[in-house]
């Protein structure tokens, strides 16, 4: 199983979050692969910058030490992207749709107005 964790679900995950439910802390614990996007690592170095999240060190050494792979983003993500519908204007969630279809995985967010999109989502 391939998983996309959205920014809140790898922050949670890192910080050992209960806002992660048992199930989806099972599926991330046993998938075959976990990818965290530069997408993500962008919006947190955005809010970080903003003093809206406090997230000291490293992101690509948080998601290395999680043991998730890195997805940088290109062209081909853009292009699906370019295609979504605009159910959702969040640039950051938008993307992370574009990559979760083109990469062939299952999101994992909590964020319900995702849903009109049909991408594969574990809702926590």
């Amino acid at each position: 199983m391939r998983l996309l964790l959205d920014t809140h679900a790898f922050l949670w995950w890192w910080q050992g979050s209960a806002k992660i439910d048992a199930r989806t802390r099972t599926a991330i614990a046993g998938a075959d692969i976990v990818l965290v996007s530069a997408a993500s690592a962008w919006e947190m170095a955005i809010k970080s910058a903003l003093g809206r999240l406090r997230f000291s060190g490293s992101i690509a050494h948080a998601v290395e030490a999680c043991g998730f792979t890195q997805l940088g983003v290109d062209f081909e993500h853009i292009e699906a992207l370019r295609n979504l519908p605009l159910h959702h204007n969040d640039p950051f969630d938008r993307l992370l749709l574009a990559q979760a279809m083109v990469e062939h995985a299952t999101l994992i967010t909590h964020d319900r107005a995702l849903a009109p999109y049909g991408v594969p989502t574990l809702w926590f």
